[in-house]
């Protein structure tokens, strides 16, 4: 057989098969099946959907392994030793009459399990090395994580490895991670020891043909592998309608546009390869040089009051108000005019706080910077939106001039309403953070300033810190804490100031009764209050407490201002004049 890279280097574009999994759900009684398993229970069915590819005309087919790094998460490593022995037996008996190109088939490895990315496909690698694998496809990756150790330990164990790296990016261009594709692509197609670098999956042809046309590959050989369409649903089973004649016409357009390497994906049958091999077969104009579109130049970005304030080293104060639970705005509306009237830089909104609804807070802050020209810092859960609800909403603020949010990852929905409402997450705020940043750098005219939570009350406070340098990596510049109601919460305030890039915002919340305190002490997340806080409540009339709840927030405020950059006050039961009266002893 010849070389890979002389294969390529004759200018041939290598086509490989289409989706085995897809393949062996559509057979009979198969749909719940998983595929890989069928290595070993039903070998036939296997190599008879290899087969199938291979008469079809692909050259390059994929092991049967895409999920074994899911048994190796899960610490079965001898079910995954056998799925990928099966598995590279049945392709290379398949492929072998056909002189055909056997790659070992990684999928993404699953994230939080005992084991790392890294570990995972560094185990992965060892197996499929055991077996004689020596071409090599990771595929459908929602990040870079693990792929430059994989990368290492694969050529430092068998130099001339070829080995391919594919992201799966929607139409958009973002991985469901987060992460921007192209900076993936340029991330991967920089590493020595990779080959080759592509897309696959989520996508059809044509946005992936799009997609690459706008991509600095210079020098890079460019994978492409979409799926067969987009997938619909159809009684009980999804199933992808793209025609094979059009998705063979479109593959030849993205080998025209750059790509050396193409097959397919989710719902790409024998017949979608046939029809990409006949296309594929006809004289093809390759261009010499990938050409970038040009970039429109967009208008100036538009200001952004509240981050100038704090870049310039100015003290900011932000008041969180809680959104209406009916549609009488009034009060809301009166309490943020009084609370800019007292000195508030921000009004921050929180998002359906303890996961019960109310008013959507990115409408409330649409609607008071155009109103009443104060400058709102909304909060944007994870929780009940997916990606393209996100982007929806976050494209509709920044239209609206807000260009301040707080991300979180949202409270869960109450258990007597989890029947009944069903909480959407696509991500925890970390990931969510990664995504938004790669908006400000790719679509957004002026970019958000993200700002991200940090509970200064939990017990182990190190792991909170170690979570809040992740936001930072990921594109947070700034964090609201929970109150300051102790000495415990103040030291960490103290650790974090010297630990965190981002500025902070102490959280001071006036407790307002000894009923009070006892209640956030015991049934609110992330509240901490002092036992000596707690006793100075006891007995005091409503009038005295609030006199109280003064003093002790603008004594906090004194103690935490050396390790902050401004403060975040929350408002307790619609007591806005109370905040004003704090507002007006901590200027």
């Amino acid at each position: 057989m010849k070389d890979i890279r002389t294969f390529l280097a004759e200018g041939n574009p290598l086509l490989f098969d289409g989706a085995m999994g897809t393949c062996f759900a559509a057979l009979p009684g198969r749909m719940e099946e998983r595929c890989e398993i069928a290595n070993l229970t039903d070998p036939a069915s296997v190599a008879a959907i290899h087969r199938a590819y291979l008469e079809a005309g692909c050259r390059a087919v994929k092991t049967n392994t895409f999920t074994a790094g899911v048994d190796l998460a899960g610490g079965n490593e001898t079910a995954a030793e056998r799925i990928i022995e099966a598995a590279c037996r049945l392709a290379r008996e398949c492929a072998e009459p056909y002189g055909a190109y056997v790659f070992a088939d990684l999928g993404p490895a699953p994230a939080g399990g005992v084991l790392s990315r890294a570990e995972n496909y560094l185990m992965q690698i060892d197996l499929f090395l055991a077996q004689g694998a020596d071409h090599f496809l990771v595929e459908t990756l929602p990040s870079g994580e693990g792929i430059p150790e994989l990368a290492r330990r694969l050529k430092a164990r068998c130099p001339n490895a070829f080995l391919i790296v594919s992201f799966a990016v929607a139409m958009d261009g973002t991985t469901r991670e987060g992460y921007a594709g192209e900076t993936l692509f340029q991330r991967a197609a920089a590493l020595p020891e990779i080959d080759a670098v592509g897309f696959n999956c989520v996508s059809g042809p044509r946005h992936l043909l799009e997609y690459i046309r706008k991509l600095d590959r210079r020098g890079v050989r460019l994978s492409v592998m979409p799926n067969a369409g987009y997938p619909t649903v159809l009684g009980r089973r999804t199933v992808y309608q793209g025609e094979p004649a059009y998705f063979g016409d479109k593959l030849a357009e993205i080998v025209q546009a750059g790509a050396q390497i193409v097959g397919g994906c989710c719902g790409t049958t024998p017949e979608h390869i046939a029809k990409a091999a006949e296309a594929l077969a006809k004289p093809l104009q390759i261009p010499a040089q990938p050409r970038r579109e040009a970039i429109p130049v967009s208008p100036a970005p538009q200001d952004n009051p509240l981050a100038e304030k704090l870049d310039a080293g100015r003290r900011v104060v932000a008041v969180e108000l809680d959104p209406p639970a009916d549609d009488d705005i009034s009060f809301f509306l009166d309490g943020v005019q009084a609370l800019r009237n007292a000195g508030a830089d921000a009004v921050t909104i929180a998002d359906c706080p303890i996961g019960r609804p109310r008013a959507d807070s990115s409408l409330l802050a649409c609607k008071i910077k155009r109103e009443l020209g104060v400058e709102p810092l909304p909060h944007m859960t994870c929780r009940d939106r997916n990606l393209n609800a996100a982007k929806a909403l976050l494209l509709g603020l920044s239209m609206e001039g807000v260009h301040n949010v707080l991300l979180v990852t949202g409270d869960p929905i109450p258990s007597e309403n989890r029947d009944e409402v069903k909480s959407v997450f696509n991500f925890n705020s970390r990931t969510l953070a990664r995504y938004v940043a790669g908006l400000n750098e790719t679509v957004l005219r002026t970019p958000f300033r993200l700002f991200g939570a940090l509970n200064l009350n939990a017990k182990n406070f190190t792991m909170q810190l170690k979570i809040a340098r992740e936001k930072e990596d990921n594109g947070i510049t700034g964090f609201l804490t929970q109150p300051v109601l102790s000495k415990e919460a103040l030291n960490n305030l103290v650790l974090a100031k010297q630990t965190l890039r981002g500025k902070i915002l102490a959280g001071i919340y006036p407790v307002v009764s000894y009923k009070n305190a006892c209640f956030l002490n015991n049934e609110i997340a992330g509240m901490r209050i002092s036992s000596e806080i707690t006793a100075r409540y006891e007995g005091k009339s409503r009038e005295e407490a609030e006199d109280l709840a003064v003093r002790i927030s603008t004594a906090i405020a004194g103690e935490a201002a050396p390790f902050s950059d401004g403060f975040y006050l929350m408002t307790p039961f619609k007591r806005v004049p109370l905040m004003v009266r704090i507002l007006e002893q901590i200027q």
